[in-house]
Formats: structure tokens, sequence, C-alpha cells
């Protein structure tokens, strides 16, 4: 049933608006009043000792008027008077109230005010709600939430939702406007509801507190059993004598630093680390990481170095067993031991060996070092991406390792080392820098004197070291890294010289690695010539290798089987041991025609023959290339057909052709990627032959690239493309007149073998190509 208890108050009393507080019925509290705030409260005595006391809306506003209306009226039940002139006011709330209207503002607020009434009904809900809070404020209590003993006692006993839920109210953090939202809700159950929402978020708050604080104790209970622990290991190994084994350590390491010859820089930096590395607790991670940078130092070779053999005459016999011909590269070695015997600061060279693959680049970087008895370090750069595989990784990174420099001279014990850079035209560049760039410093004899790693984080001199590269292209090697090396190039070898390599190498290498050095065969040299003619057909002698090796593997299998050992290898056994010839002689199976002519190229693998097809058809006058053409070759293409069109009477041919008809340009091997300008001349010819109908020889090939005014401009890679033409069996080769110096670099009895002839402009080709015929 509805009910509550009546209070009587008059419906005048003085007020009084609170700051950042709210008053609730129930509540007893003090409140400690200025001076000039005693009057409404000393004046509350002549109204029954009653107080409405009401909370201001805004916290900045210096307008009294901006107060919530609803408000509690207090009972003043003592006033102590304070030494300033102030007062202590003990207050107990006493019920809800309404403000109907100001009656005066001053000297003190006094209102017109009138009772605000509750009704409940007690249902099954409220007393539901009420044990629910029951048990929510003693788990807050378990939390830590202290709760005057008289107030938990009261609430066992409390049964009205008004009553509890104002008295919680009390009890539960929250802001002002919060509590004056409870304090307006004039439904008990309501009321109830949202104390109990507040007191929810509380506990969970609490229980996350509770959570978190049981962690950091838990923490740090480990960290204070950790530190007992070790002091406990430390005195059991005092005990047993294991700490002079830790400092028997240290000296040992501080002994190798002594002896490692450290320069004056560097010595500053290690004995730094090393009073460091005395203060850190060996189990820290930071003590391993010390070490190990210190054991680094300590192992570098500051100032070991392997003395040089000046004997240029012993040298020149070590490169001469190891490698046949490589005139050039030879003869800057020698060049290169004679000024360092003359001058032993003589700062390290930067050799680049360019040239096709097989050809010797990798292995002449050890009959170097052998000649100059020094030590050998190879790395190869090929499809490296990352620039801390030069400089190394910083310290503070978790597994740092210096660069690959300095862990490779590191290893190998020397400060002056025979240093191969493999591949350096096939090094990536990624998000994870640009490693080339970083070779900058690392390949000019002007900075490397002080490469500095970053591991090391201290210069190092590598002035002394003699640096070889080796490349396949010249062309992807950045111009700035380019530019700091010497280019040496190596070409491909002819036949006869690849007989030389085989009897002098290549056979005594592979009988001795497949069992057969015990009786050895003896190899024909019609046998090789057939290898090298109808199952090779390369710049080096990687294939000519493999082959050798192939025959050996099967006179091995036959000697296991029980076969009679065959003593000589001939062309036969050859035939029958490799299979069908994989080469033939294009230019002598084939017949000549019209429109096809035989053209050269330089690749990556050396030089090679290539035959530039020309047709036509009725249509308007387009221009069709393919074969896998890149840019400058379909551009050469389209300039040879612009020199024709221009000069079309001078070959006899119908300008109407041009309009009527399609041409179509194809270069065989349409899989194989083609480009460059030096078949300009080829594609000339080809186009002429086609539209005049002559028939073009096949047994000449040219070279060249042709301009629009018809003349031959100079081509790259002469000697390459020379010896490719002599490997297919041509003998007459046309080459641009500017490329005549370049046939000193061809051997000798080569040149004797061919016929060459020099063009200047591209009318000149004609004569030796078209024989003036009818078509075939």
């Amino acid at each position: 049933m509805p009910g509550s208890a009546h209070i009587t108050i008059p419906e005048i009393l003085p007020a009084f608006v609170l700051k950042d507080l709210v008053a609730f019925p129930y509540m007893v509290f003090p409140l400690y009043l200025k001076r000039e705030e005693r009057l409404p409260f000393e004046k509350a005595f002549q109204f029954d000792s009653l107080i409405t006391l009401f909370t201001r809306k805004d916290d900045t506003s210096e307008d009294d008027r901006g107060f919530h209306e609803i408000g509690t009226v207090c009972k003043v039940s003592q006033i102590v008077m304070l030494p300033d002139e102030g007062a202590k006011v003990m207050l107990e709330g006493q019920l809800r109230v309404r403000l109907k209207s100001v009656i005066q503002e001053s000297p003190f607020l006094l209102a017109r005010v009138e009772p605000v009434r509750e009704f409940f009904e007690k249902t099954m809900v409220s007393d539901a709600l009420i044990h629910s809070l029951n048990g929510l404020l003693k788990i807050a209590l378990s939390y830590g939430r202290p709760l005057p003993d008289d107030v938990m006692k009261m609430i066992d006993f409390i049964d009205s939702p008004a009553h509890l839920s104002d008295l919680v109210a009390l009890y539960v953090p929250l802001s002002t406007d919060e509590r004056q939202q409870l304090l307006e809700t004039v439904d008990p159950l309501e009321r109830l509801k949202k104390v109990y929402i507040h007191l929810t978020t509380e506990v969970k708050r609490l229980q996350v507190k509770g959570e978190v604080t049981q962690e950091v104790n838990r923490r740090v209970e480990k960290t204070q059993k950790e530190y007992l622990l070790r002091e406990q290991m430390k005195h059991i190994k005092e005990e047993l004598g294991e700490e002079e084994v830790k400092g028997a350590d240290l000296a040992e390491l501080k002994k190798k630093l002594e002896e490692a010859g450290l320069p004056d820089e560097v010595r500053k930096v290690a004995d730094k680390e090393l009073k460091r590395l005395e203060r850190i607790n060996p189990m820290s991670p930071e003590h391993t990481v010390a070490r190990t940078y210190l054991e680094y130092l300590a192992g570098m070779p500051w100032q070991i170095s392997t003395p040089d053999n000046k004997d240029i005459n012993l040298a020149e016999t070590v490169l001469d067993e190891d490698h046949y011909n490589l005139t050039k590269v030879k003869e800057r070695i020698l060049e290169y031991l004679a000024v360092r015997s003359l001058k032993d600061n003589m700062k390290g060279p930067i050799l680049c060996f360019v040239g096709p693959p097989g050809v010797g680049k990798t292995s002449l970087g050890r009959s170097i070092a052998r000649a100059l008895g020094r030590k050998f370090i190879r790395v190869s750069f090929g499809g490296m991406r990352d620039e801390a595989e030069i400089r190394g990784h910083r310290r503070t990174y978790i597994g740092a390792m210096p660069g690959r420099i300095i862990q490779e001279i590191s290893r190998c014990g020397s400060n002056n080392p025979v240093f191969m850079l493999d591949e350096v035209d096939k090094i990536g560049l990624d998000f994870r820098g640009d490693p080339a760039s970083a070779l900058l410093e690392v390949l000019d004899p002007e900075q490397n004197f002080s490469f500095t790693d970053h591991y090391l984080d201290v210069p190092f001199d590598l002035s002394n070291v003699m640096f070889i590269t080796t490349a396949n292209q010249i062309d992807p090697i950045p111009a700035p890294l380019r530019d700091r090396m010497e280019i040496i190039t190596l070409s491909g070898y002819t036949d006869e010289e690849k007989e030389q390599i085989a009897f002098r190498y290549l056979i005594q290498r592979e009988t001795t690695e497949n069992g057969l050095a015990k009786e050895p065969p003896t190899f024909k040299k019609e046998a090789i010539h057939r290898i090298i003619r109808d199952y090779t057909r390369e710049a080096g002698v990687r294939n000519l290798q493999r082959n050798i090796a192939a025959v050996c593997r099967k006179l091995a299998k036959e000697i296991t089987q029980g076969k009679p050992l065959r003593e000589e290898v001939t062309p036969e056994i050859v035939a029958e041991f490799l299979g069908h010839r994989k080469f033939f002689d294009e230019i002598s199976a084939g017949r000549d025609r019209v429109g096809v002519v035989t053209g050269l190229a330089w690749t990556e693998a050396g030089g090679d023959i290539i035959f530039i097809e020309a047709t036509r058809m009725v249509g308007k006058g387009e221009l069709i290339l393919t074969g896998s053409l890149g840019d400058v070759m379909k551009e050469s293409a389209r300039t040879a057909l612009s020199f024709v069109r221009a000069n079309a009477a001078d070959f006899n041919i119908d300008t109407g052709i041009f309009a009527a008809n399609d041409l179509h340009i194809h270069v065989p091997a349409g899989s194989i990627p083609k480009d460059g300008p030096s078949a300009g001349v080829a594609m000339m010819t080809a186009i002429v032959s086609l539209l005049s109908g002559r028939i073009a020889r096949r047994d000449v090939a040219m070279t060249g690239e042709i301009s629009l005014t018809g003349r031959v401009l100079p081509i790259g890679g002469l000697k390459e493309k020379v010896l490719a033409a002599r490997r297919a069996g041509i003998r007459m080769v046309l080459v641009p007149e500017r490329n005549r110096p370049d046939l000193e670099d061809v051997p000798e009895h080569v040149r004797q073998e061919m016929t060459f002839v020099f063009l200047e402009d591209a009318r000149d080709v004609l004569p030796h190509i078209l024989d003036g015929g009818s078509p075939a």
C-alpha cells in the first residue's frame, strides 16, 4: 500500500546554494562556512532549525539563481564557530522539496518550498532489488570499498527502497550531475534501479582494479624471488670458485683486446664497452650483446696482413697454370705487382671483370689471390636487396650482425685479402635500401680507408683490400658505382682456345672428379672438336666441361659393370654417349632466299647469329614487327624502312609498293627478347631484297646501326659477334668502318680465316649481299 513518513515543515525556509555537493535525505554531514555564509544557518533556528539546500547548476556561474529546483530540507543540529570567524555546521537530511518561489535574496536567501511526496508499493521486484543491492555492497566491501560499520548494520534492516537508495547513493562514487539526477528521481523504485546500475559499474571497476593489483603483486613477488635466487646463486658460485671463472673470461677478453692492436679511436670505444660489460649482470641479455661486440672488435685483423708475393715471374707462372690466354687480365695483375714492389703503401685497385658466363671470371679471382699470396674471399651479390648486408645492422636491433664485408674480413683474419664481389650487375633494390649505393664507399679508394660498419660503429681500413667485381653486363651497374671500377672485358673463347682449355684443364679435372684418375682415358682431338661444334655453342666453357663430365660418367658406369675399359675417346664414342647432335651449321644447311639475311647480335652469353626475315602482303602500308623485339630494335626497323622508301629509286623499287602493301619483319626465336640498334643494316638489306626481288646471300653476316641518311654507325661487342659468325661457318662479315680498330681484339688466326668488309654507307652492303638474280 502507498505510504511514507510524513514530516511537517514550514512553507517558507531559509535556503543555501551548494557548490559541487548534493544533499540527500538521511544524510548526516558537516559543512564548513565562510563568515559571509553563516547568516542563513543562524536564521534557521527561527524556522525550527530547518534550512533548504539546493545545488548550483553551473560551477562557473556567479548567479545564485542558477540552481536546481529540487533540493533537500536539512536540520541544523550544531554550529561551531571557528577561529577565522567561519563556522562548522552539522546537518541532517530530512526530505526532498521543490522550489516554488524565491521570497528574498538579500541579506540571505529565503524560499517558498513544498515537500516532494514519495509513494511506493512493496513488490517482489522491490524486494529482489533490495537483496541484490545488499549483496553488491558486500562485494564492494570485499574489494576494499570501506563502509562505516553502523551503515552496514543499518542497511541489513532497511526494507524501504526510498531510504535504501538515498543511503547507498552517498557511498557510491558519482559525479554531482549524477547525484542530482538521483535526487530528482521521485519514484523510489526507479531510483533504486539507478543506484543498482551505478553500484554494479563500481563493483566491476573494483574487480578490474583488484585483478591489476594482484598481477602487480605477483610480478613484484616474482622479481623479488628472482633477485633472491640470483643472490643465492652468486653466493654458491663464490663458494665453488666459479666467480673466478667469470673474472678469468673477462681478463682473457681484455687480453685479446690488448693484443689486437686496436687504433686509438677504437681502443677508447673498447675500453668504455669493457667497463660497461663488467657492471652488467651475466644473466642479462645485454651482457651477451656487449660481449659479442667486444669479441668482434678483438677478432678484427686491425694490424694483421699477409705479405705479398713480389716475384712477378712466379706470379705470371701461377696465372698461366690456372688460365689459358686472358692476356689483358694477366698483364693488369702483373702491373699491379710491379707497382706494389716499388711502393708499399699503394691502395688496392678495384677491378671489374665483365664477360659472358663460363669464361673464368670467378676462378680468375682465386688465381690472382694465389699469385699474390693473399687470402681469397668470395661473396655473391646476385639478388641481394638489403643494404644491411653491406653495412650491417645497428646493435640496438635484436640479432644484429656486421655486414658481409666486415664478417668475411674477420673470418679470413687478414686486412689485405683478395675480395671478390660476384654478380654485381644483379643487385636488387627495394624498401630495405639500395645495396649498390652502399657499395660506393666500399669500392672507392679515396673513402674506404675509414669504412664504418653500422654494427662495429668504428672505422676500419679497407684500402689494403684488393676488390674484384664480376658482371655479365655492364649496363645494369649504376653509373656512380661503375665509375669507381676499372672495367676489364673478358670475351668468349674461340674453338681453338676451347680445345686448349679442355686438354690443359678440363679433362684432367673431370677424370679425377669421376673416379678415373688411376687409368684416365685419352680424349682424341677430334672428339673434343666434335663436342665443341655439335654439342655446345657458347662463349665460355661451362657446357663443354659438363659434356666432358658426362662422357667420364658413362665410362665410370661401364667400368663398374665389368665392361672393358675404353682407353681412347673418339668422335664415335662421343656420339654414342651424348646422343644426337644439338647444334647444326645453319648456314650450310639452308639456302639463299629473297628477304632473308644473316645478322649478328650480342647477348649476355656472348655473340650469336640471327636471321632477319621480311615479307609483304596486300595492305595499307603498315609495318609489322615480331620476334620479341625491344623498343630500340623496333626503331631501327622503322629507320631502315624510311631510308629505303626515301631512296627507292636507287634500289630499283617501285614507290607504289609501300602504299599498297604491308611489310612484316620477323626475327626467329621469338621467345627470346632482342634489343639494340646493331641490326639496322641487316633490316635495311632484308627490305631491299624483298621489294627488289633479289636473292640475299645467307653465308655473309652483317652488323651496324643505320641512320636516316644511310650512314653506318659503330656497334659494340665486335669480337663476340665475329666469333659467333665463325662458329656458324660464316667467313665474310660486314662491319662499320669505325669499328676497324676493334678487330685488334680478334685473335690473329681468326682474322686470317675470315674476310672483313668495312662499311661507311648502307648502300655499300648491297653488292656483297644481293646477287641481282631472280627469286628462287
